[in-house]
């Protein structure tokens, strides 16, 4: 009767809580929930907290949507309210430390794993992330059980990239909504770069992380490689007391927060690079794993499946703001990196007496961040769109290749662009050598077919070349390259060493690798154990690479020209506006006009264009030394092209029968704006929009009177256009225009469009033209000066329009007489 009295009170709770939900305001909310997790012990707050996570952060498949922190900004007035719940020593923090002291245990489904992970396990392939270590059931229930703060890590990571159904008029997240400031608490909080991180208010032996069970042999289970044990559990096991050093107790928080944030938001990639990632090098390490527990397992595991690339689909895109708070986190563990004591890094003697927080400074970029970042960024650089939006992946992967913008250091040097990369960053260019060379490879693809003359284009390609530029920055590239080219003496010992990467179990920590290690292994083991052994490498200094580099300088030194050209045609466009420009008389090319503001803004667009890709072309010949004599034949080449009229021939096609097919050339040429196709409208030119030029009233009345002529006259005038005399010479001109106007089509039509034969016709439309109407107007008035009536002043200027087109006769049929 007790326990059926102590259910009913906790669902009473529970009920009530979820009534009020929906009920009061936010802050009378929090104040309740305040009160709640202070007076209730943690058995009753137990069943509250899946509860209360999901209603925060919404649910896993975006059915709730939750407090929505990613739409939650300063000017808010809850904004407040909610970052002092979530706050890393808040209400909401006390709560999961309540629980995490109990030992409670929550559920998670394995299908809202990231895709990857998701497919490893369900071949029977535990992840090499201990996040994941023996919390599988057995048997295999497709359920993840995790202790409170992680089930509350989870969650928060989760709910950036859980599909949601936006408010409509709402927009993306910034680096100022309540989701976005929450995560640099947390990193700030448990990854400090300052101090220790903060003991919990609920220090218990049952709220750390036990050492993990050992798995019955009967369990079917390995992982990718060599299991390696956790920081936290090495330096336990080796102190006397987990009491004697409290931070030993505290930083598995540290480590399982970056575990989760890792894995949910980096562990994302395509079905072809998941395919990549099963390389030799993991299936021998496998293997290798297999034949080790074969002699301590009485049922050696079983293989894993095949079926995994075959079942493994996730197109997976990452939005901007998911990009955002990924750059934040490299920036973070780069100054949580940076700040570890000077004795630390120097000596490795001392690596067995630091304190785990120092142990994991030294490790945390290299061996949990490296490999996902580098996948993540590669998939990035093949399927973003060629758009300004880019800008932010960019970023994200400059921010990671420049650790030495994070160490805290005070420079008082004004030039940034002329500090030297100091020589100890050497190690870090050449143990992420990918980073640097594939991925500039991979922007040097994109940059070559993006429209460089888009201001926020060049600036991205400025933005590159300006890092690289760096002083000494590409001569430890070189060196780089040159250590993973160097060939190996001693066979035998890379063969002992090469399943100890971190990405299969190794550990960059110098106490604990071979004696045997140097420099051109630990490169050689970074390029291996991301592209696999097998991998064909390019150089970033290399011919093929070079060329690339020339291809991209010629196409950025075609965009300027071709800016100027733009800049030159707004510049001629605003000098002829006049105060008669609200008759639209100062062009009717709707291709190249600009008004007011609009050809500010180009002409300010255009000036920072020509400056991102000045400074740009100035870096990339310092960065791959081009001399002065390749830029000057580019540009000469460039210039005789211009010389030829190129920017006014069609772009590079092929005649098909159904009208011009753009050839890559073609494209490439349109993109950078270097030629066009001059597109006009190629229907009857009776029924084209009205024009802003044009008064609507007039074009309208006008075609019924055209249309009642040509209805009444039509097969008379078509008999007069027949004639092969200077009536019938008059007729044609008149009634089916001029010829000329039919040569002048240079847009990419069909045969049978531009083959459709027109019919002899009045058109009146021209008089419904402001200007014609001005220049009417002028006429008259002028005409009226000079005492002639109206009467008058119309025969006079009837017969002055028909001399004029009776010249045009006379000199159009010159040409073809001759």
């Amino acid at each position: 009767r007790l326990l059926f009295v102590h259910l009913l009170y906790l669902h009473f709770l529970q009920a009530n809580l979820k009534a009020d939900w929906t009920i009061k305001p936010l802050l009378q909310r929090c104040q309740e929930l305040v009160k709640v997790i202070d007076d209730y012990p943690a058995k009753e707050l137990h069943l509250v907290f899946p509860w209360l996570v999901e209603s925060i952060f919404g649910s896993l498949d975006g059915a709730i949507v939750g407090w929505n922190l990613q739409f939650m900004h300063t000017r808010m007035n809850e904004y407040n309210v909610v970052m002092d719940f979530l706050d890393p020593s808040g209400p909401m923090m006390k709560l999961v430390y309540k629980l995490q002291a109990e030992d409670y245990k929550y559920d998670i489904p394995i299908s809202y794993l990231p895709g990857p992970v998701k497919a490893s396990i369900q071949e029977g392939v535990l992840p090499d992330c201990l996040l994941f270590h023996n919390k599988v059931h057995f048997p295999m229930s497709g359920l993840l059980t995790l202790n409170p703060f992680e089930y509350y890590m989870f969650n928060f990571a989760s709910s950036l990239i859980a599909p949601k159904n936006y408010p409509p008029g709402q927009q993306g997240s910034c680096s100022d909504s309540a989701y976005f400031v929450l995560v640099d608490a947390y990193l700030k909080h448990f990854l400090p770069t300052e101090g220790n991180v903060p003991p919990s208010p609920f220090s218990d032996t049952r709220g750390t992380v036990a050492p993990p069970a050992p798995r019955p042999p009967s369990v079917p289970y390995v992982g990718y490689g060599v299991h390696s044990t956790s920081l936290l559990k090495r330096h336990i096991s080796h102190q006397p007391s987990v009491n004697a050093d409290p931070a030993a107790q505290e930083i598995w928080r540290s480590e399982t927060l970056l575990q989760v944030f890792v894995e949910m938001w980096l562990h994302h990639y395509s079905l072809e690079m998941y395919q990549k990632l099963q390389s030799p090098q993991v299936k021998l390490a496998l293997l290798q794993y297999r034949l080790s527990m074969s002699s301590m397992l009485c049922q050696p595991p079983a293989p894993p499946g095949s079926g995994t690339l075959h079942t493994y689909q996730e197109p997976f895109s990452p939005t901007e703001e998911h990009i955002l708070v990924v750059r934040l986190l490299v920036k973070h563990l780069h100054a949580f990196s940076n700040s570890l004591k000077q004795e630390q890094t120097s000596s490795p003697s001392t690596h067995s007496h630091a304190s785990p927080l120092e142990e994991f400074k030294r490790v945390v970029v290299q061996r949990f961040v490296q490999q996902k970042l580098y996948v993540f960024l590669q998939h990035c650089f093949g399927h973003w769109p060629l758009d300004a939006s880019f800008r932010a992946v960019l970023e994200t992967w400059l921010s990671y290749i420049q650790p030495w913008r994070y160490t805290g250091e005070k420079n008082p040097q004004a030039d940034v662009q002329n500090r030297t990369v100091p020589e100890k960053w050497a190690s870090f260019v050449q143990e992420n050598l990918l980073m640097y060379t594939k991925l500039f490879q991979g922007f040097l693809n994109r940059a070559m077919r993006t429209d460089l003359v888009n201001a926020k284009n060049a600036l991205m390609v400025f933005r590159v070349a300006k890092v690289f530029a760096q002083p000494n920055l590409s001569e430890m590239i070189q060196k780089g390259e040159q250590l993973f080219l160097e060939p190996e003496h001693v066979l035998h010992h890379r063969q002992a060493r090469v399943f100890l990467t971190p990405a299969h179990g190794g550990s960059f920590l110098s106490s604990r690798q071979p004696a045997g290690t140097d420099t051109v292994f630990k490169v050689k083991s970074h390029v291996y154990s991301l592209e696999g052994q097998d991998c064909q490498y390019k150089q970033m200094f290399g011919m093929e690479v070079n060329n690339s580099v020339l291809k991209l300088v010629q196409i950025i030194a075609q965009a300027r020209q071709t800016a100027k050209r733009i800049s030159d045609h707004s510049a001629e466009v605003a000098a002829n506006n006049s105060f008669l420009s609200w008759f639209s008389m100062s062009s009717t090319d709707t291709s190249y006009t600009f008004s007011g503001g609009e050809a500010d803004d180009m002409g300010e667009c255009v000036k920072k264009t020509h400056e991102f890709l000045d400074k740009a072309l100035d870096y990339l010949c310092q960065i791959f030394r081009l001399n002065s004599g390749q830029l000057s034949q580019l540009m000469a080449n460039l210039a005789s092209t211009e010389d030829d009229g190129g920017s006014k021939q069609l772009p590079d096609c092929i005649q098909t029968e159904n009208g011009f097919v753009l050839t890559d050339l073609g494209r490439m040429q349109i993109i950078n704006g270097l030629r066009r196709f001059e597109v006009e409208y190629q229907g009857d030119p009776e029924l084209q929009p009205i024009r802003s030029y044009e008064n609507a009233q007039l074009v309208r009345l006008l075609f019924r009177v055209s249309s009642f002529f040509n209805d009444r006259l039509g097969d008379h005038m078509e008999a007069l256009c027949a004639r092969q005399d200077f009536l019938g010479c008059v007729g044609r001109h008149c009634l089916k225009g001029s010829s000329a106007a039919q040569e002048r089509r240079r847009s990419p039509v069909p045969r049978q469009a531009r083959g459709c034969p027109q019919r002899a016709r009045v058109t009146l439309r021209a008089l419904a033209s402001y200007r014609t109407l001005l220049t009417l107007l002028l006429l008259y008035l002028l005409l009226a000066s000079l005492s002639f009536g109206i009467l008058s002043s119309s025969a006079l200027i009837l017969l002055l329009g028909l001399l004029y087109e009776l010249l045009l006769i006379l000199f159009a049929d010159k040409p073809k007489a001759q």
